[in-house]
């Protein structure tokens, strides 16, 4: 068939129609794309749809960028540069475990998320003897059952998608949202992270703005990104991961974390998880121009809840996730850091927070370590 016309790309073209675009696919010599990466041109959304959020996916999607059949898009970005760097910050080879307890009673998922249930931990035997002699070996085993995203963790590029139409929703890079079934992603899913090592860079917004904690509801801005960027003094480069620091962990009354005013620690899960400050929309483009690999955070949600509009709900997760294939975690605990950064001012450090390489999972638990 040949391309609308308007768009610039003479000759004939493959195309095949999603819910909210159509994609190009390149069949003969064609120019260069005058629209995104490797001609995927946006196609008009419901007017439901706030014309922002059309400028937003517009101004920040990557499909096509690294390929077709690409499945981990942004993480494309980490190479020996971005690793080296990591390596270059390390000074004194300081240890910080920024992943949450896993267990019943350090839970913090409150049902909010349907069946995202907390760690059970079952010991199915104790001190079980493995030969004919009782007094000789013996082990204990045990199992866990938990939502892959119920602490710290990584979520896959196929947690969400959207759109409907013909062809059903969408995920990243135009891969079909029938790709998740009840046996889980057999595109996108967090298998496919084989590696999370690179430069880390700590973007401390509540210290930049003279706050040990963010407001409930606060919607962290670009102007709030620059801030915490003058803090720490670095400047993010492309495959460098990037967290975000709001204080609300200071709700989880975490070891090494006193409590809110100097006063004793309070667990109070309902003010950790709504409201929550977190990314706006706005800021998708922040990253992208930047070329983070992924982005962190200190909350249960990572971007703004309740949502900057009632017409989107969750829109930051879909620029993110289906937009730029720019994977994104939730529940670090970030505050030690912060701390450790804020006392001799080097806010960047090697980070390695692998996901556990669960075959077709939207997501995965994940310790990141941070070595300074």
């Amino acid at each position: 068939m040949s391309v609308p016309d308007g768009l610039g790309y003479p000759g004939p073209v493959t195309a095949w129609k999603s819910g909210l675009r159509w994609s190009y696919r390149q069949k003969s010599t064609l120019p260069e794309p005058l629209i995104g990466y490797n001609g995927h041109v946006p196609a008009p959304l419901p007017a439901s749809i706030p014309r922002s959020f059309a400028d937003a996916v517009a101004s920040v999607t990557n499909w096509g960028r690294w390929g077709p059949d690409d499945q981990i898009g942004t993480l494309n970005l980490i190479d020996e540069a971005a690793r080296r760097r990591g390596l270059a910050a390390v000074v004194d080879a300081s240890p910080f475990a920024l992943g949450l307890p896993m267990s019943a009673a350090d839970g913090i998922q409150l049902g909010f998320i349907k069946g995202r249930i907390n760690p059970a931990h079952t010991m199915i035997s104790v001190n079980e003897p493995q030969s004919d002699d009782p007094e000789w070996i013996a082990f204990s085993e045990d199992i866990v059952t938990f939502a892959m995203q119920c602490a710290t963790h990584w979520d896959s590029l196929a947690h969400c998608s959207y759109g409907a139409g013909p062809a059903g929703g969408v995920l990243y890079n135009g891969w079909p949202a029938s790709a998740i079934s009840e046996q889980g992603a057999s595109r996108l899913g967090i298998h496919n992270i084989r590696t999370l090592v690179s430069r880390g860079i700590l973007l401390d917004v509540a210290r930049a703005k003279g706050l040990e904690l963010l407001e409930p509801g606060y919607p962290i801005t670009v102007e709030d990104l620059d801030a915490a960027v003058a803090v720490a003094g670095i400047e993010p480069e492309p495959g460098d991961v990037v967290l975000v620091r709001t204080g609300q962990a200071a709700h989880l009354a975490l070891p090494g974390r006193p409590g809110i005013g100097g006063a004793d620690p309070v667990r109070d899960l309902v003010a950790y998880t709504w409201p929550t400050p977190g990314l706006t929309v706005g800021t998708a483009s922040w990253f992208h121009q930047r070329d983070v690999a992924a982005v962190a955070i200190d909350t249960m949600v990572l971007e703004v809840y309740p949502c900057e509009s009632a017409d989107l709900f969750l829109p930051v997760h879909l620029l993110h996730l289906t937009e730029m294939g720019m994977t994104q975690g939730q529940n670090w605990f970030l505050d030690v850091l912060a701390e450790a950064c804020a006392a001799d001012g080097r806010y960047s450090f090697l980070l390695d927070a692998t996901p556990i390489p669960f075959t077709g999972a939207l997501g995965a638990p994940v310790n990141p370590i941070v070595l300074r």
